[in-house]
């Protein structure tokens, strides 16, 4: 793992991750799935699920159970599901290209995996930049459901990707979503068969 790695997959990460929110949040109609959140219009199929469809999919009850904590949820996914994009993205670069330095080469680390025990400064500078995320986006998530806010959103977009139509942030929003589920199934999947083969990328038998 590298600075510029690092600072490569931020810049390939989602647009929307910190995308502010431009327009009012719409009142949902009552009884609207998760507060009418993005994410759950479905249809994926899901098999071996009672359902078979991902249409307001939530087997465990969560958005009936507890829903004056679907904004947290929603903030806990969405943060889970950047960081595994990012993951994602600065786990198979390094495969096939290296910044300048002796410590960070292919004769010096040859399999990618290997970084986390080999670069223990490296690892305590992302953490420390981790742990600076999590401190600063302390009085958003402090705040959620008390102002208008929606989960995820730091008001962050200095590219100005953001759509300004309510119909477009919303398909920005549910892409950011899916991408980010995937990426926690592929990012989980990558590691398991990189530890368990011992091989580099596909990361496979």
């Amino acid at each position: 793992m590298t600075k510029f790695l690092l600072l490569a997959a931020a810049i390939a990460g989602s647009a929307s991750a910190f995308a502010p929110a431009q327009v009012a949040q719409t009142k949902t109609a009552a009884g609207a799935f998760a507060d009418g959140m993005v994410g759950g219009e479905g249809p994926e199929p899901i098999p071996f699920s009672t359902q078979f469809s991902s249409k307001e999919w939530d087997p465990a009850g969560f958005s009936e159970r507890a829903p004056e904590w679907l904004p947290w949820f929603r903030e806990a996914e969405l943060k889970h599901g950047r960081a595994a994009m990012l993951a994602t993205v600065g786990f198979v670069v390094p495969e096939f290209m290296r910044i300048p330095g002796e410590q960070f080469s292919f004769d010096s680390i040859p399999k990618v995996i290997e970084a986390h025990d080999a670069l223990p400064d490296s690892m305590i500078q992302i953490f420390g930049w981790i742990s600076f995320l999590e401190a600063v986006s302390m009085p958003a998530l402090a705040g959620l459901g008390k102002y208008d806010r929606r989960p995820g959103d730091f008001g962050f977009d200095p590219m100005g990707l953001y759509p300004v139509t309510e119909e477009k942030q919303n398909e920005m929003q549910l892409a950011e979503l899916k991408n980010g589920r995937l990426a926690m199934i592929a990012i989980g999947g990558m590691v398991t068969g990189a530890a368990i083969t011992g091989n580099g990328f596909p990361y496979l038998p």
